[in-house]
């Protein structure tokens, strides 16, 4: 007994030593198929182990869900020897054939002591159940038929409940394909009444391949930094000052009239610069030319032209406060072109309130995350 300790201290102390130098990436969840072939021992509750020894052969489809925990369905079969015990006679031994159907869980116990996703060696404990089938057994029912076995396993010849424990260890070959090493115990039921019934037992000891695919990507990791970036930015600002302001409109009249022509567009225009314009001042001087009438009727028209200026734009809302009008006849010709004095020329003036944009390239840094692993 304490050599079987021994044994199995530096089984698992081998297995730990190799999973702890493995660094490979996780590679479950994954399916597998499995094909092993090997030897079975069928043998009753009262009859020496060792004497029925048959080849067996399994097939197997399984899913590992993560690396400590799968599942996988598997026939077993084909060969089988059994004891039958006689009333007056030794113990007789007769072959026949069977299928068991099994439903199995495989418990990983290296990754879950050791916490790793991928060891080179694996060892699996196995508990599952299953339904066995025997066929070609005539020369056992025979021997039952004429009184001489004293029990069997089922009166039919054919059927039997199947619980099974094991324990597979397996060697990864490469990520697709491992070598494993399977010993397995089942328990053969009959489930009718146990007035035939001798319960069977059954070992196998089986060597195969398992074939793993459809790995799912496993998800990459990700690896966040930071670093410090400089950003540069235009501050702006603005610097006021006082803008003077002056425009001017010549209002032109025909011969002998003193009518403010086109009023709308002028007082349009003159209400723009007011509004746009602190302490305004309006100027108003009028003209007539020296080629029409004399001096005394230029006067006349001049003075006309001026008041009625004056009033076009006080009924506009001008402030009469801010006005001033002058009248000069034909005593001054502002222009070389005689048909050009008959005018009034209005000038405002007045503040305006300015800031002049500025613009100066800063900069300043800030800290940002990034992904390292892209």
């Amino acid at each position: 007994m304490k050599r079987l300790y021994m044994i199995v201290a530096l089984t698992l102390g081998f297995l730990l030593t190799a999973t702890a130098q493995t660094e490979e990436k996780p590679i479950a969840p994954y399916t597998f198929v499995s094909v092993q072939g090997g030897m079975q021992n069928t043998y009753d509750t009262e009859f020496a182990f060792g004497r029925t020894w048959a080849p067996t052969g399994t097939i197997s489809v399984g899913h590992f869900f993560n690396p400590n925990l799968g599942a996988r369905i598997g026939v077993n079969g084909i060969w089988a020897k059994s004891n039958a015990p006689f009333r007056n006679a030794p113990t007789q031994q007769f072959d026949y054939n069977y299928v068991t159907g099994n439903a199995d869980l495989l418990v990983n116990m290296v990754s879950i002591f050791t916490r790793s996703y991928y060891t080179p060696v694996n060892l699996y404990i196995i508990g599952g159940f299953g339904m066995n089938y025997a066929w070609n057994n005539d020369e056992a029912l025979d021997l039952f038929n004429q009184g001489s076995l004293i029990e069997f396993a089922d009166k039919d010849g054919k059927k039997a409940y199947n619980l099974r424990m094991g324990l597979q260890l397996e060697f990864n070959l490469c990520k697709n394909l491992a070598l494993n090493l399977e010993a397995d115990y089942n328990y053969l039921a009959n489930g009718k009444t146990r007035k035939f019934v001798n319960d069977h037992n059954q070992f196998t000891a089986q060597a195969g391949l398992t074939f793993k695919f459809g790995y799912k990507k496993p998800k990459k990791e990700e690896v966040w930094a930071t670093r410090v970036d400089t950003v540069w930015f235009d501050d702006i600002s603005y610097t006021p000052r006082v803008e003077d302001g002056t425009i001017t409109w010549n209002v032109f009249y025909k011969i002998r009239e003193s009518d403010f022509n086109d009023p709308d567009e002028q007082l349009k225009a003159i209400g723009a610069f007011l509004k746009d314009h602190r302490e305004c001042k309006v100027s108003l001087k009028s003209y007539a030319d020296v080629q029409t009438g004399n001096p005394k009727i230029n006067m006349g028209y001049s003075q006309q032209r001026s008041e009625k200026a004056v009033k076009a734009l006080v009924d506009a809302g001008v402030d009469s406060s801010i006005i001033t009008a002058e009248y000069f006849g034909d005593t001054i010709q502002p222009f070389a072109e005689n048909d050009k004095n008959r005018v009034t020329i209005i000038t405002a003036t007045g503040l305006k309130d300015v800031k002049d944009k500025v613009s100066i390239k800063k900069f300043r840094t800030k800290e940002v995350q990034y992904r390292a692993d892209q």
